[in-house]
C-alpha cells in the first residue's frame, strides 16, 4: 500500500486521525494501538489482547490439565487455622 495523507480531526481539545477500514483489517487493529515514536515518524503497532475465558472454559482447562487440584478441595491446608488473631480470640473465649 502506498503512503496515505489523512486529515487531523478535532476530538474535544485533542486531534486524531481516522484510519481507513482496509488498514484496520489488514493490520488487525482492535480497541487499542501501540504508538512507537521514531526518528522519521510514529509506528502504529496492533496490540494483541488475549480473550478472557468464560467460567466454563476455565473449568474445562482445569479439568484437562495434569495438575492435581486436591490442595484446593479443603481449607485445612490454607494456613488459616493458626493465624494469630484466631488464637487470641480462642484464648479470650476460654477465659
Amino acid at each position: 500500500m502506498d503512503s496515505l495523507t489523512v486529515k487531523l480531526a478535532r476530538i474535544g481539545n485533542s486531534r486524531g486521525i481516522r484510519l481507513p477500514a482496509a488498514l484496520i483489517r489488514r493490520y488487525g487493529f482492535r480497541d487499542t494501538i501501540k504508538l512507537q515514536p521514531g526518528g522519521d515518524g510514529i509506528l502504529l503497532i496492533p496490540t494483541r489482547q488475549s480473550a478472557k475465558m468464560t467460567w466454563e472454559q476455565t473449568a474445562g482447562e482445569m479439568a484437562s490439565s495434569s495438575e492435581t487440584w486436591e490442595e484446593w478441595e479443603t481449607f485445612e491446608n490454607d494456613g488459616l487455622a493458626s493465624v494469630p488473631w484466631e488464637t487470641q480470640k480462642r484464648a479470650a473465649r476460654a477465659r
